[in-house]
């Protein structure tokens, strides 16, 4: 960990001196390092066009084996390409593919079988507009989820190192990678936003894999079959979210959430969301039939982003209730009981026209009825904007207990990662 944090504050220094500060110029960028949008115009006016969007993510993450020993390995975390055309102010398609975590360990020989990540589309999705600001109704695999704020946040603008893995509560679950095949409505009227869905949920679950040829050996446990044993019964699923946004208003052209304005803003909204699968999970039972639980998840939210001189202060926190059925569990990823989450982050006062500085905490619990005693994580990291989320370096340090039963408390798993981070 001294290694890390080492090469970070060497990092300040080098930039803080390649970059010096500028008090006419410590807002905004100069012209020359200022981003410009990769955007293909199909009209004079700009009105109609065709947006890219490339970003990837590459982490060295250290930590201590089985043995003792302190190891370091690489991985990709991101590696996406995301295209959307607004080709009448009517009409608009989305486009998104990329890959996921990949790693030496996971990586195919020939980069074409199926023992680790590849690429696979995350979003295809088109949508019109039926009363412009009010009213959008849209199809395909889409993003617009429920639940809770940062179920819907955007990859590219974390405030800390990766989301809050609970917050998609559904993904693999009922989704493809936390987007669903259906419909969606979404619109803003004053500071009140909505965005709702119903959608058709995947057959092959992450459960799926768990059930053994003789079910006689899984009686009594819960699975989430998706709609697979219930093919009228659980052929949809149902979510939403709703707030209020009291001072500035956040765009809802796309669904992706920012984790953080870095002092641009000042957003302050409270929101409320929900997802519901009919007969999403079942149980086998010893005489042959099945029993179908519903699945409900709810939570409530609150996040805050102010500047505070030429820094600023973000904040968040969340409550969620999840009911995958009785004592379900997948882990500690998922499980029906109860999780809390708090983070805040701070952005130092600009010392360079072009790097900045922000340290954030973020605090978790996770209680699941099927273990007999909650755990939590914590992490603590800091930012280096290089240029905004665009260009930035990220060191962020966790340590986490997970839930156990027993007696027997179990030590904290700690790790350090560090992150490059580039986003066209």
């Amino acid at each position: 960990m001294k290694k890390f944090l080492l090469i970070l504050v060497m990092l300040i220094f080098v930039f803080a001196r390649v970059y010096p500060q500028d008090k006419d110029d410590i807002v905004v960028p100069r012209a020359d390092n200022k981003y410009k949008p990769l955007t293909l115009k199909l009209s004079k006016d700009g009105t109609k066009y065709i947006r890219f969007l490339m970003w990837g993510q590459f982490w060295l993450t250290g930590y201590k084996d089985a043995g003792g020993h302190f190891k370091v390995n690489p991985m990709l975390r991101r590696a996406r390409f995301l295209t959307y055309a607004q080709i009448s102010p009517r009409f608009l398609i989305l486009m998104h593919f990329g890959v996921n975590s990949l790693s030496s360990k996971n990586m195919d020989p020939l980069g074409n079988g199926s023992n680790g990540p590849q690429l696979f589309l995350h979003g295809l999705w088109m949508e019109y507009a039926i009363v412009q600001k009010y009213l959008y109704i849209g199809g395909g695999l889409h993003y617009w989820n429920g639940i809770s704020r940062i179920t819907s946040q955007s990859t590219l603008g974390f405030m800390t190192l990766d989301n809050y893995r609970r917050a998609w509560a559904t993904l693999g679950l009922s989704d493809q990678y936390a987007r669903h095949l259906g419909i969606y409505a979404k619109g803003m009227a004053g500071g009140f936003a909505y965005r709702i869905s119903v959608n058709s949920p995947i057959v092959n679950s992450l459960d799926v894999p768990k059930i053994p040829e003789n079910v006689e050996v899984w009686t009594g446990q819960v699975l989430y079959t998706g709609r697979k044993e219930f093919e009228t019964k659980a052929s949809w699923s149902y979510q939403g979210y709703f707030e209020y946004q009291i001072f500035d208003k956040e765009s809802d052209k796309l669904p992706y959430r920012a984790g953080t304005y870095l002092g641009k803003k000042k957003v302050f909204n409270i929101g409320a969301g929900f997802f519901q699968h009919p007969n999403g999970t079942v149980t086998y039972n010893t005489d042959g039939t099945l029993t179908g639980h519903n699945v409900s998840i709810y939570a409530v939210d609150v996040f805050y982003d102010t500047p505070l001189g030429t820094g600023g202060l973000t904040a968040y926190g969340a409550w969620y209730s999840f009911d995958y059925g009785p004592d379900y569990t997948y882990g500690q990823t998922y499980g029906t009981g109860n999780s809390i989450l708090l983070q805040a982050g701070y952005l130092f006062p600009h010392f360079s026209d072009k790097v900045s500085l922000q340290f954030y905490t973020a605090f978790n619990t996770a209680n699941f009825t099927a273990f007999d005693n909650p755990g939590n994580a914590i992490r603590t990291g800091i930012n280096l904007f290089l240029n905004g989320q665009h260009a930035k370096i990220t060191l962020e340090y966790d340590t986490t207990r997970d839930q156990y039963n027993g007696d027997e408390r179990p030590g904290r798993k700690n790790s350090v990662i560090l992150q490059a981070q580039i986003f066209l």
